[in-house]
């Protein structure tokens, strides 16, 4: 009997009295507060603790007031506009490590003069000019849109190339620019990311006039104008920003129709703009970016009379010269365009890019053809697609025709004799992977951005050591390796002196005729003596 009265009173009291304690429990306000969950216990959704409460809102098991907070403002973070995180880059240079300035982070100390200047020593960066901005090593760092933020990162550009991090600060802060780089070192994009967020802000701004360009890029050949183009289109879509192609072989009518409708910026060359200022009245009063890609070979072409009309029919543009190969003319065209330039060079300018083997063959001119269909068809060599120079525009369309003759390899040519569409046609093939070899001549040696292209070969020597390291450069972008081989005889014997320097920089080796010519008299050739004994000498 006492047993069955005491029940009731074990029981139900005992059980309210445990409810009462845990309403008189204060609720714990930190996380560490909190315990950790046993097998089977709910779990805190943001820091995996004992989760002994609900949150009121989103109904999700938390262990505290603190994680409570962080819950509400991750969803109050998610209805919010979504924006592009800006992160910093952190690249290890042996023992070292460099922060610099980001405007994202306003609070990062300035870097030391001191500090910069390692900083592009390790970048291979050198820079002469007042007032120089600091490089930068994000695109996040560049005050850029959202929009040509996302179209970089659609299009691969994942982090700046050592020229673009120099480069795009300095065109940002309206400096004009003096640039040499090395082939495929991303010299387009440094001058393009620049156009297309000025251009893009400026669109912005409140105006009811018309819509005249902002910008122009001249090139010396139709080709890079048309690279160019595309690539501005590609950085640039969604944005406020519409360009022009003005080149010869297209319709006149047609390019006018285009500027008058409206764009930012004018891709062409110095003739076909010619034109277009002499017969339109192409109103370019409110450019105020000027780009001469490629210009040392601008001026070798007899450009620089054309160059220098288009630039007096400008107010007071920022100017910005570009190229792989730089020379005193060009720098005294700088100094005339100009005032305060800024000289940029990255890597080593003027020297084939050091990431293509460089493989030299002494062949006469008779046994040339024979030779590069050997090389076409052993599986061993041939790595197509492949780009094969020569010197003239017959050669061209001969080659290109023997070369499928004789190989069975799908083979196009494209020279300046060819019209507009013919030469789309032809490189449109070859891009996409209609043909595996493409015979030109220099048209596309200057600039050309061939992504897939390992291998190039110059079956003539061009007439200057600076196209021949124009030409070779094409088998590398972006520091990928490629191999270039080159067909040399006595028929080339001006280009001797230079070729066996740049070979010997390169460690590349030196054909035993070329060594020993008469015409390379004077140049040192070859340390294998040195080699061997240097060898002997190891323990």
């Amino acid at each position: 009997m006492e047993q069955g009265e005491n029940q009731p009173v074990d029981n139900v009291p005992a059980s309210s009295d445990k409810c009462d304690e845990a309403e008189d429990l204060p609720v714990k306000q930190k996380c560490f507060e909190q315990r950790e969950a046993l097998p089977g216990e709910p779990r805190c959704i943001v820091c995996g603790r004992y989760g002994e409460y609900i949150c009121d809102q989103t109904d999700d098991d938390i262990c505290s007031v603190e994680c409570k907070t962080i819950l509400l403002a991750r969803l109050a973070a998610k209805t919010k506009p979504a924006i592009k995180e800006a992160k910093r880059v952190i690249l290890p240079f042996g023992d070292e490590s460099f922060c610099i300035t980001d405007k994202n982070f306003p609070d990062t100390p300035t870097l030391a003069a001191s500090q910069t200047n390692a900083l592009r020593s390790k970048l291979d960066i050198s820079v002469k000019g007042e007032a120089v901005p600091d490089p930068v090593m994000c695109f996040s760092s560049c005050g850029l849109p959202e929009k040509l933020m996302h179209n970089l990162e659609t299009a691969g550009y994942s982090m700046p190339t050592p020229v673009q991090m120099q480069v795009i600060p300095a065109s940002m802060s309206y400096r004009s620019l003096l640039v040499s780089a090395d082939t495929a070192s991303g010299k387009t994009a440094s001058f393009l990311i620049p156009i297309i967020a000025l251009c893009s802000r400026k669109r912005l701004q409140p105006y009811t006039g018309k819509r005249v360009p902002l910008a122009v890029v001249l090139a010396p050949t139709r080709e890079l104008c048309l690279q160019v183009e595309d690539q501005a289109k590609v950085l640039g879509k969604g944005l406020p920003f519409k360009t022009a192609l003005v080149v010869g072989g297209d319709p006149l009518a047609q390019q006018i129709y285009r500027i008058d409708n409206g764009v930012e910026l004018i891709v062409g060359t110095p003739g076909r703009l010619i034109d277009l200022l002499m017969k339109h009245n192409v109103d370019l009063s409110n450019v105020s970016m000027f780009v001469l890609d490629e210009v040392d070979c601008l001026l070798e072409r007899g450009f620089r009379d054309q160059a220098m009309e288009i630039f007096q029919a400008l107010p007071n543009p920022q100017v910005m010269m570009f190229s792989a190969t730089l020379h005193s003319e060009v720098e005294k065209m700088s100094n005339s365009l100009a005032k305060n330039v800024v000289h940029v060079s990255c890597g080593n300018p003027s020297r084939p890019n050091k990431s293509v083997k460089q493989v030299v063959i002494w062949v006469e001119s008779k046994q040339k053809k024979q030779k590069i269909f050997e090389i076409l068809k052993s599986k061993q060599h041939f790595k197509p697609p492949a780009v094969v120079f020569v010197s003239s525009r017959v050669g061209a369309d001969l080659l290109s025709e023997a070369i499928t003759v004789a190989t069975g390899l799908e083979a196009v040519s494209i020279h300046g004799e060819k019209t507009m569409n013919e030469r789309r046609e032809s490189l449109r093939r070859f891009l996409m992977g209609g043909a595996s070899v493409v015979v030109s001549t220099g048209v596309l040696g200057r600039g050309m951005d061939f992504v897939k292209v390992r291998q190039v070969i110059l079956f003539d020597m061009p007439n200057s050591i600076h196209e021949y390291v124009h030409q070779v450069g094409r088998a590398s972008r972006m520091g990928e390796e490629g191999s270039a081989i080159v067909f040399v005889n006595n028929e080339d014997r001006r280009l001797f002196k230079d070729l066996v320097q740049f070979l010997k920089t390169a460690g590349a080796p030196i054909p035993r005729e070329l060594a020993n010519s008469k015409y390379t008299a004077g140049v040192s050739v070859g340390t294998e003596r040195k080699r061997k004994l240097s060898y002997r000498s190891c323990p």
